[in-house]
């Protein structure tokens, strides 16, 4: 297996990595208080069910994918290749008015996973970020995609927020919340 920067070619190897979820737990979210008093507190439980989903790759992350493999916006996009494969990628964009770099999207092919390839991207993307002497690295998860949020905790990633209403004004109840992650690199 091999870490490479992405081409052009490779996009739509990129866009076939099979990126499903599975989990059987996610992170609940309980909120108190209100206004400025406002506090959530996060615990992780059993799914109602087994989480299966498919996870495709958005067309935001695969138009910045673009933009950045044919050069015309900064980034980084990285691939690891398996017999000529792409079986995991990594996406991430500088956002230079809060001096990070924004992981776009990170996937790991089902069949590949727990190999350390999610952590080796994740490592890269850590590594470029110091190198531009950003100031952290930023990334997003939901609350029941659990399985994402263990990777970025175990490299280091702290929880720095959450977004009860990203998506939906029903966020909480759908247990769906975005979870705000950093690596300050300073």
């Amino acid at each position: 297996m091999e870490i490479r920067p992405a081409k052009l070619e490779d996009l739509a190897g990129v866009q076939e990595i099979d990126g499903t979820i599975e989990s059987v737990k996610y992170l609940h979210v309980d909120r108190g208080g209100e206004g400025l008093r406002a506090s959530w507190r996060l615990q992780e439980r059993r799914q109602r069910e087994k989480l299966i989903e498919p996870n495709r790759l958005s067309d935001d992350a695969f138009f910045t994918l673009k933009q950045i493999v044919s050069g015309n916006e900064e980034g980084t996009a990285l691939l690891v290749e398996h017999d000529d494969q792409p079986v995991a990628s990594v996406v991430a964009r500088p956002e230079p008015a809060a001096g990070t770099l924004q992981i776009v999207d990170l996937r790991v092919d089902f069949d590949f996973r727990r190999q350390g390839m999610g952590t080796a991207l994740a490592y890269q993307v850590i590594q470029s970020a110091r190198e531009a002497e950003m100031r952290a690295v930023a990334a997003q998860t939901l609350t029941n995609n659990l399985p994402a949020a263990a990777l970025l905790a175990r490299c280091g990633f702290e929880l720095s927020g959450v977004d009860t209403r990203r998506n939906s004004n029903h966020d909480l109840v759908k247990e769906a919340v975005t979870l705000f992650w950093y690596v300050p690199l300073d």
